[in-house]
This record gives structure tokens, sequence and C-alpha cells, in this order.
């Protein structure tokens, strides 16, 4: 509910009802907060000393500890909290890559001597638990705002002014404002592309589809063909290049293609959807550049994303922006405009939630702590892409080593092993790993994995990485005997 500092405040001026409400959202109450005022006072901006426009991951992570440090905080948000991540990002992604390494584990169960019989899988099951999980975090989220004294508006918000959002009528002016908006899937312009859905429609299946087209090459296009197949979905991968996961090592962009064409997903490479169309069965026609059809029950755009920006009307608030809709901002989040800044996937950043939030805590502790100096300043962002297995990286790609520092200062070191889970297995899936090593100490400055636990293991060994650990100090370290991580302490 609205703190009560907040009610007196906004009740002393004699024109304004405020009433908290909670609505429900996808079967729970998610503690949604909303005002509501006479319409003589809709001409009346309410102050606060920080707006945040937006309540994803970055958004909330800001005005949660803005309100910590003693500012009075008000958070616009129009969707369920938690933004991309939590509803149709990392958080149900992840929950249907556990579904799929089950799948997997009960088709290998024999390895160990159990007999597996009668399994069946029940995808509307897994989704109403998904679901289910999702909605608890929005509520969550919803607490933790009430806790902290932010107050929560619902609605798109959008600048008027300088400083200034309009949202249900209502005008908000803070001292400071934060954009965090996050992006929204790209939906190429192809004839029919309107039958297809984007990955934020995939979680909204609610019957897994047979034949699954995926168009695209990045994270969102692997994990969720991966996720498909091992679930017993036929997959057709559409790439329009020859390569998957294009900013990655070699290492981890080959050893992911291969994995996922022994897992049986069809992989159509320097090809794209050129028209789509509903057959007379009630199926997709996907026809590709190369003039063959595909078949299929869903098919899944995942081309790309771009940042929310277009509707926010910056240019009453004085932000510049990029071509392509990306807010321009200095390491410490500044955008263009005094006192209004950025955070999280409409800067150009990583698109990773924990960049969003190290920029939301950095720049609350610089405004309300007077940390002069704070911002988001690390070296090393490590990342996964869960595939099966998942796939690691942390620091520079060998390909990206050897430009910045030449081909004679870069020194790698690989390894190829079948991990000890895969020792009974007819079949095996290897790990690979590579160091890339720079300079005359030979500093780690890269390390990519694609094996069992390479999720796990890779957070450690970013730590080492962020410190500027060398090989040196890696061959120091005492292997843990038997896992898979020894060998990046045993490479030679």
């Amino acid at each position: 509910m609205l703190q009560k500092r907040e009610k007196q405040r906004l009740a002393a001026c004699g024109r304004v009802a405020v009433y908290a409400m909670r609505v429900p959202r996808v079967g729970v109450e998610c503690g949604a907060l909303f005002l509501c005022v006479r319409e003589e006072s809709m001409s009346e901006a309410l102050h606060f000393d920080l707006l945040v426009l937006g309540g994803g991951s970055g958004g909330v992570a800001m005005a949660r500890r803005s309100a910590e440090y003693g500012a009075r905080v008000a958070l616009v948000e129009a969707a369920r909290l938690g933004g991309t991540c939590v509803n149709v990002g990392c958080v149900p992604k992840k929950l249907m890559w556990f579904a799929a390494e089950r799948a997997h584990a009960l088709e290998t169960a024999a390895e160990f001597g159990f007999t597996v019989d009668g399994v069946r899988f029940d995808w509307s099951a897994l989704v109403a638990g998904r679901d289910a999980f999702v909605a608890r975090l929005n509520g969550i989220y919803a607490q933790m705002l009430e806790t902290a004294g932010v107050t929560v508006f619902r609605g798109a918000g959008r600048f008027c002014a300088p400083r200034t959002i309009e949202v249900g009528g209502q005008r908000l002016c803070g001292e400071h404002v934060v954009i965090a908006t996050g992006g929204q899937a790209v939906i190429p312009p192809v004839p029919g592309a309107e039958l297809g859905m984007s990955s934020d429609g995939f979680f909204a299946l609610r019957e897994q589809p047979r034949r699954a087209v995926v168009a695209g090459s990045g994270y969102i296009a692997v994990e969720l063909a991966g996720v498909l197949r091992a679930l017993g979905s036929e997959v057709d991968l559409l790439v329009r290049s020859d390569r998957l996961l294009r900013p990655f090592d070699a290492l981890v962009r080959e050893t992911v293609a291969e994995r996922l064409t022994q897992q049986g997903v069809r992989i159509h490479w320097r090809t794209q959807a050129q028209n789509v169309a509903r057959a007379d069965d009630g199926a997709l026609a996907v026809t590709l550049t190369d003039q063959r059809t595909l078949a299929a029950d869903a098919l899944l755009w995942a081309v790309g994303r771009e940042p929310n920006t277009a509707h926010l009307n910056l240019a009453a608030a004085g932000v510049k922006t990029r071509a392509n809709g990306e807010i321009e901002v200095d390491e410490f989040q500044n955008t263009s405009a005094p006192n209004t800044y950025a955070i999280g996937d409409i800067t150009g950043q990583p698109e990773l939630t924990p960049v969003a939030i190290a920029c939301g805590r950095a720049l609350a502790a610089r405004l309300f702590l007077q940390q002069t100096g704070a911002r988001w300043a690390a070296q090393v962002v490590p990342t996964v892409i869960f595939t099966h297995p998942p796939a690691a990286s942390a620091g520079l790609s060998e390909e990206a080593a050897r430009a910045r520092f030449g081909d004679a200062a870069v020194q790698v070191f690989t390894s190829r092993f079948n991990p000890m889970v895969q020792a009974l297995a007819a079949e095996k899936r290897q790990t690979v790993m590579k160091l890339v090593c720079a300079g005359e100490k030979r500093t780690v400055v890269g390390c990519h994995i694609v094996g069992e636990g390479a999720d796990e293991m890779l957070q450690g060994f970013a730590v080492a990485l962020e410190m500027g650990a060398t090989k040196a100090d890696f061959d120091r370290t005492l292997a843990i005997h038997p896992t898979s991580a020894e060998e990046l302490v045993t490479m030679r």
C-alpha cells in the first residue's frame, strides 16, 4: 500500500483522493498500486525525488535502493512487475530448460541401471507450474517495493516535459528521472509474419507444437529450439548466415551447432523465411528464400530485440536517441538531459539482467548516498546460453583478444574430454573448454565452456578474470577431483 507519510502528504492538499488497491493478476494478488485523483486536481503534478519509468529488473533495483537511501520514489509500469526477465525471459526460460534437462536424464537413466517405463510428458502441467511460479514472483516484487516505500503507478507513462511523466491522466515530476523500459521482440517485415509469434508468444503456448520452426541465430533462438526438441517437438532452425551466436568464441559457436544437430534440430544455414501462410489443414506453410516450404504448427521469431522507447515522447524530455531507438548514455548512465538517466536494454549495454541491476544500484548510490564515482565498471561480463548442455563465456573470445592485443601476445589453452557423468553413455556429450591469455604475464582474458555444469562453474572463474588472474594463478590452484571444473586449472 501507499506509505503512511505519502498518504498524509497527498491528503493534506485537500484536492486529491488517494486509494491503494490490490489487483489480482495471473492468479495471485500482485499488490498493484493505483492513485485515483479527482478530476479537478488532474493538472497538479505530484513531486518525487526520483521517478523510475519501467518496472523490470533494473527499474525495480534502482527504485528499491533509492527508497532505502531515503529518497521519495515513484515507479511507473503498465505490465507485470519484473519486466522481460521475470515474465517472458530468464525465469520462465530456465524452468523450461530444467524440464528439457529432465527429459534428457530420463532418456539416459538406463546407463546407470534404471528402468523407466510408461513415462509421459504433460506440457500443460509444466506451463501451469511455471506460470504460478512467475505469478508468485510478481507478488514478491510488489511486496518488496511496498516494503521499501516505493509508490507504484500502473499505466503506460510518457514524458510531457523535462523530468515530468504523465500516466493515467496524472502528472508526476521528479528531481531525478530514470528510464528503464527495456526492449521488445522484433517481428520481421515478412508477408504473413503475424501468423508466427515472438519469444513472448512462446510462453503463451498452451499446447506443445508437434512441429516448430524457429527463425534466428542468437541466445533466444538456440535456447528455445533446444528446449522444444528435448521435449519432443520436431524443430527446424533458420539461420540467415553461416554461424550461430555471432559474438561468441568460435569454440562455443561450433560446439553449440554440433550439439543442436546431434539433438535432432535441423539447422538450415544461409536462409530466411520470406513468406508465411495458413495451409488448408490449419498448419503454417513457411516458404524459405531458397523456395523450400516447411510445415509447422508454430513459428517462433527470434531475430532480435529493439528498445522500448518509441512511445515515451523522449523529445519532450530532451533525451537523445540513436537511430535504432537506443538512448545515449555515458559511463554514469547520464542521458543528454539534465538529471535524466537510462539503464538496461534501452542503452546499448549488454542486454543482461545483472547488468541492468548493477547499473541501477550504482546510480542509486551516486544520487542518494553522494558516492560521486559510483558506476557499473565491471571488465568481465559472464553469460550463459542455456542449450543442452549449457555454454558459458566470460571475457574476450579468441578472435577479440587477437584483435586487441595482436597474435603474438595471445596464448590459447583448450581441453576436450568426456565428463564423468558420460562415462557409461554409449553416445557421449563431450565437454570443451578454452582459456584465452594475453601479455607477458599470460593474464586470463577469456574463459569459454560448453558442457555439463558450465552454467554453475563459470561464476567462480568470472571472479578470477575480474581480479586479473593469470594462467600461473590458475596453475597454482588445487584441482577438485573428479570434476569437470578441474580441467580449467590443469590445462597445459
